[in-house]
């Protein structure tokens, strides 16, 4: 990667917190209140936050060892085996990043359209991606004057929401019951509901992929993911509350509609009236977008890294002084097989799991560290957190085999890992023959 050395703390934590504000905290609580009550509803929630930092203060130790971009990819190619790292790079571009774009222009498409009438929401998304495509995919100066501004926007959003709900909503102890009947804690329910939250808390990591970019990354990005991670975790307890504060499950049930309507929206029109409602759906459209755009940003430079380590083709390297555009069309094509063929909420059903079990696997990667000899050891806090991550990633991947995962999506996971495997021994193999033939070894 040659890309000058241009963020620092703050660029790195709005970085975070516009990765993980999207779609998910504005859908996650109508679909969990069917089934949970309110108390339990938000103590999932701080649960989620809890496992959320241990895994940050868990990749901030690996960041501040290992302090080049490429994310998992990098980290669990340099500190366990290039097999896993190939793998987590396939990973974070099917799951990481182009599924949570497309989740965010689906749902940019949709809350837009229940206030104007627009095209399909699909279109909508299809032109949202071209058109961060050609902002983030040219010139650096563009891709951060863009990100910046959907970034304030998007705080200013939440931020506000938070003020009105507790200004103008109910403050009182919410005392309605699921459509179940039942207010008692069900483990099943819990755990299975983790893969909403686990999307909605994805993206704490964001400042990993572009490492390499910051001015001082071996500081500034555990910094960055720490901070931003708690931030945004505090807004989303908040948000929840005045979502089941103020919003019945019958209320919260508009997230199953054809067209759906998001709880910020629901809420706004509760208190506010439907054209302050309309209101709150165009910023909540524009939150997704700023969400987009911060992982249309910093996905590419995953592939970049693979690319300028022979394990991808040339074409997606990134060039002196510019983003690695064809990194980004490529995400971008990823991003829009999966708007046209799959369902909102079938996407974040799949894409929750899968982000928990890599990052437990990079948390996995410290524990390699203190193997080698030729690598610091890495401190004991983090390796406590690691430990923490790893147990309660486990236990929220069983629960989900169990109750949420189907196996066609267990079978389709186990041709995908068939499928990199060979594609991995294939490219190690010309690797080596192109190294060899060079004389400098595979790089």
């Amino acid at each position: 990667m040659t890309v000058k050395p241009h963020l620092d703390l703050w660029s790195g934590i709005g970085l975070v917190a516009a990765n993980m504000i999207g779609a998910g905290v504005f859908l996650s609580a109508g679909f969990m209140a069917q089934t949970m009550s309110a108390g339990w509803i938000l103590v999932d929630w701080a649960f989620g936050m809890v496992l959320a930092l241990a895994g940050a203060r868990a990749y901030a130790e690996v960041a501040r060892l290992v302090p080049r971009s490429g994310g998992e990819y990098r980290y669990l190619s340099e500190l366990v085996h290039p097999w896993l790292g190939y793998l987590a790079g396939w990973a974070s571009l099917l799951v990481g990043f182009a599924a949570p774009i497309a989740i965010n222009a689906v749902g940019a498409g949709a809350f837009l359209d229940t206030v104007f009438d627009l095209p399909e929401p699909r279109i909508l998304a299809t032109l949202f991606l071209v058109a961060l495509t050609a902002s983030h995919g040219v010139n650096l100066a563009a891709s951060r004057l863009t990100q910046n501004v959907l970034i304030a926007i998007k705080v200013a959003l939440l931020v506000g929401f938070v003020a009105i709900g507790l200004a103008l909503g109910s403050n009182e102890w919410p005392r309605w019951v699921p459509p179940t009947g039942s207010t008692a804690f069900h483990i099943g329910d819990f755990m299975g509901n983790m893969f909403w939250i686990a999307f909605a808390f994805s993206g704490w990591n964001a400042a990993i992929y572009a490492a390499s970019e910051f001015k001082r990354p071996a500081r500034d990005v555990p910094r960055a993911m720490l901070i931003g991670c708690a931030a945004v975790g505090v807004l989303y307890i908040l948000v929840n509350w005045v979502f089941v504060a103020n919003l019945t499950p019958a209320d919260a049930s508009i997230v199953f509609q054809d067209r759906p309507v998001t709880l910020g929206h629901a809420v706004t029109a509760k208190l506010l009236g439907k054209p302050a409602a309309d209101v709150m759906s165009i910023f909540v459209a524009l939150a997704f977008l700023s969400a987009m755009s911060a992982m249309t940003m910093v996905g590419p430079r995953v592939y970049a890294a693979m690319a300028d380590d022979g394990f991808l083709p040339r074409a997606l390297a990134a060039r002196a002084g510019r983003p690695p555009f064809g990194s980004t069309v490529f995400q971008t094509c990823v991003s829009l097989s999966i708007v046209w063929t799959h369902s909102l909420r079938h996407a974040l059903d799949s894409v929750g799991a899968l982000l928990v079990l890599f990052s437990a696997l990079t948390c996995c990667s410290l524990f390699a560290m203190r193997l080698r000899r030729d690598l610091p050891n890495p401190r004991p806090v983090a390796l406590v957190c690691a430990i923490a991550y790893v147990a309660l990633s486990t236990w929220v991947l069983f629960y989900g085999i169990k109750h949420r995962i189907s196996m066609s999506l267990l079978v389709l996971a186990g041709a995908v890992l068939a499928a990199a495997t060979v594609a991995y021994l294939v490219t190690e193999r010309v690797r080596r023959r192109a190294g060899a033939s060079s004389g400098t070894g595979p790089g």
